[in-house]
Formats: C-alpha cells, structure tokens, sequence
C-alpha cells in the first residue's frame, strides 16, 4: 500500500478516508536492510519513547508517589503487575500497525457499525481529556513552584504549550524522539539521583515488588485512600488506553517493504525491542517515583499530598531527613515540567489519530490543539477559581482523572486482543494462545477491579 496522493484541500475540516494513519509521517524514517543488531535496534528505536512518556506523566507521579507515603512498598507489586501489562498491550498495538497497515482506530471503526464506532469514540476523547487534564495541573504546578506565578496565570500558560509542540513538528519526527528521550533521560537521572539520597530498605523494597492482596483491598484507614483506589490509579496512570492508539500508528513511520514477509517479521522484532526497553525506563522510573514515596514519607503522607508538598518536603530537613535542600526540590519541580511537556507531545498526536481513524475527520494540527487543551483546561479552571487555587483540590482533579483512565482502558483493550489474536486479521502474525490468554484475563481482572471501584464509589454516596 502506498501514500495517497490528494489535491490540496484548502477547508479546515477534510476526508481521511483513505489516509494512512498519520501520512505526514507515515514511511518517513529509511531503516537498514543489512547491517548489525545493534544499527537495526537504533533505526526502529524512537516509537517506543514516545509511548512510554505516557508511562511517567504528571499523573503517575501522584498516585506513585502517595502510594508509597501511604502503603510503603506494598503497591510496587502494582507498579510490576501494570508494566508487564503495558508491555504485551503495546506489543500488540505496535504489531497491529506494522503487520496491517493501519492503526487502533481504524482497526476498530472499520469492523464496528457506525454507532459503535461513535462511542468508542467519545470514549476515548474522554480518556484523552483525562490524560492532558492531568498534563495540565502537572505543568501548571511546576510553573508555580519553579517561578512563583499564581495557580491560575500557571494554569493559563499552559495553553500555550501548541507554539512549542508546532515548533517541535518542523523539525521532523526522528528529532522529536530525540528530544522527548533526551527528556526521558534527565527524569530517569533525577529521581535516581534522589532515591540514592533518600537510602531506602533493599530488603523491603524488592520484597514490595511481590503480589500481595493488600493491595487490592477496598478498606484503607480513615482519611487515607483505599489500597483498591490508589492500585487503580496507578493502573490508570500506567497502562494508559491512549497509548495504544498511539503505538499502532507510530509503529508506521518505519519505512518497511510491504512485499517482503522477513522485513516484516523483523520490523515486528524490533518494534518489540524498542517498545519493551523504553517501558522498561519508564517501569524504573515509576518504581522511583514510589520508592522515593516509601523511603522519605512514609508515615508522613498527610506532608506529600500534592505536588506542591512534595517540593516542600524535599527541602524540609523534618521530613526528608538529613538529605533536604533546595537543589533537590527543584530538580523535582524540572523533572515535572519535562514530564509534563513530554505527554503534551504525545497527546497531540493521539489526538490526530482517533479522530481520524473513528471519524474519517482530519483537521489542523494547532486546532485540534487548541480544542483538546480548551477542554482540559475548562475543569482545570472551574476547580482552580471555586477552590481559590488550592492545590490539595487540584491532585484530587488530578487522581481522579487517573482512576477514569483505568475505567476506559478495557475500551481499548478489548479490540485490540481481539483483532491481533485473530489469524483472520493477523495471520502468521496472530497472538500465540498464552498471549491471549493473558490479554483476556487482564482484561477480566481489570474490569471487575473497576466495577467493584464504582460500586464503592457509588455506595459512598448513597449511604
């Protein structure tokens, strides 16, 4: 299949009926035919950076984080258990787009009836305003802390954010991998840097990476979140259901030969390669964030509540012990900045692939930036005015809109284990029996957690 050709189209709105899925890009990236391991490795290596940004988002940091400060080591098992996951979900997704030529959203909207596509679709625009709501507050709250602006000018300027992402898109895409690995790198480096400072029990900590039912239990004492509610908001901040639309399309900016089957298969290899390294970054990097949770502020969490405590604590030598200073608070606040500006990226692209693959629909990049952001931006300030700036109210927005993203990610799921353990779709590509096998209980697992969360919830404010 080869890139369409159109006439200019000079309307906001145009058909991406026949498109590939993100066709600026779309085959854009030369990668070797011949040449070592390691030379392959690094032309496909750059999709699996931009997914895995999604893994250490601003939302991560406060359900990791608070996990940590409120159960200790206990929820590292869940940091584990949704990493595995994300990895065999993006390998699918990122398997989807190499093997078929199309990505989550078309796979889904072209084999639903059209009401079915809809709502998945408005589904998933949800998730997304949930992904970029926690963008905003995680930017927002860096502003502040880095400059001191008040919360609303620090909410505010985040819509600005479209003039970078615009800039960052005229250099190309492979230097946007570059840009957002660079960025990857110095949160990696920071938050180990400060989980060295911060001395944490080995013994303990390897020992929270084991399964405990604990951590799923719906009771927590009084005036703290369930085990249950921070498990699924870590879930929900983790395995992010955007992330696999994402990976299925770009997955394709690898310029592949269609006809070959072996240049395939070993475009499929080394998606897997690059996928799994990445999100293995970033499974090190959200064990830190909790790590750093447990060893500093356990028994203090009431201290760590929100970003802006945290930065607080980490200068505060009755809280953070001995290794407190500035230096290290705001190496925290960067680190948050960088994450923040990093899923805005990735956010706009997603943005662009659902709305095209559901809808058929393609509109310029700034405008469907410039909507996405208006949206997320709305509750950001409704809260942000009625609450007088309170952060404390912000991070609960902000967990919120975590544990919604759990809600929505069995949307996700369910097509894509569907379609890729399908030889009918896939072929000699389809998922092996053990892989869908562990897709569906995943997903069974997932969904139960979920309604029994809403049944809590629901009870809560019932009686």
């Amino acid at each position: 299949m080869e890139n369409s050709t159109k006439t200019p189209d000079h309307h906001i709105v145009q058909d991406a009926t026949d498109s590939l899925s993100l066709s600026d890009v779309n085959g854009s990236i030369e990668t070797p035919k011949d040449g070592s391991f390691w030379r392959k490795l690094l032309a496909f290596s750059g999709p699996g950076a931009l997914v895995a940004v999604g893994y250490m988002d601003p939302g991560n940091w406060v359900t990791s984080v608070g996990g940590g400060a409120q159960y200790h080591y206990v929820l590292l098992s869940i940091v584990l258990i949704s990493s595995l996951i994300a990895m065999m979900l993006q390998y699918m997704a990122g398997k989807l787009g190499i093997v078929r030529q199309e990505d989550l959203a078309q796979a889904t909207r072209d084999r639903t009836n059209k009401p079915g596509g809809i709502a998945l679709w408005i589904m998933t625009e949800l998730a997304l305003m949930a992904t970029d709501i926690a963008e905003v507050i995680g930017g927002a709250i860096a502003l502040h802390l880095l400059f001191g602006w008040s919360m609303i000018a620090s909410v505010l300027t985040t819509a600005f954010d479209v003039i970078l992402l615009l800039l960052l898109m005229k250099f190309g895409f492979r230097k946007i991998e570059a840009i957002v690995m660079t960025l990857i790198l110095t949160i990696l480096l920071i938050f180990g840097y400060l989980v060295v400072l911060s001395n944490p029990n080995l013994v303990d900590l390897f020992g929270g990476y084991l399964p405990q039912l604990q951590a799923v239990s719906p009771n927590g004492p009084k005036g703290i979140d369930s085990p249950l509610l921070m498990s699924l908001g870590i879930i929900g901040a983790t395995v992010m259901p955007h992330n696999l639309y994402l990976h299925s399309s770009i997955s394709q900016t690898r310029k592949v030969d269609r006809k070959d089957k072996g240049a395939i298969k070993e475009a499929v290899r080394f998606m897997t390669w690059d996928s799994n390294l990445q999100l293995t970054l970033a499974f090190v990097i959200n064990s830190f964030l909790l790590i750093l949770g447990a060893s500093l502020f356990f028994g203090k969490a009431d201290s760590v509540g929100t970003f802006g405590a945290m930065y607080n604590a980490l200068g505060d030598n009755s809280i953070a012990g001995a290794i407190a200073s500035p230096i290290l608070s705001t190496l925290f606040a960067v680190a948050l900045l960088a994450s923040g500006q990093n899923s805005t990226i990735t956010g706009t692209l997603t943005g662009e692939i659902i709305m095209e693959g559901f809808l058929h629909m393609r509109i310029p990049m700034w405008l469907r930036r410039v909507v996405t952001r208006g949206l997320a931006l709305l509750p950001v300030i409704a809260c942000t005015l009625y609450y007088g700036g309170s952060e404390t109210e912000l991070d609960k927005l902000l967990l919120n809109s975590q544990v919604f993203l759990s809600v929505a990610l069995p949307f996700a799921m369910a097509p894509l284990i569907l379609f890729t353990s399908s030889k009918k779709i896939m072929g000699e590509f389809a998922n092996p029996k053990w892989m869908t096998v562990l897709g569906w209980l995943s997903f069974v697992v997932l969904t139960g957690l979920n309604i029994k969360l809403i049944f809590d919830i629901v009870s809560g404010w019932i009686g």
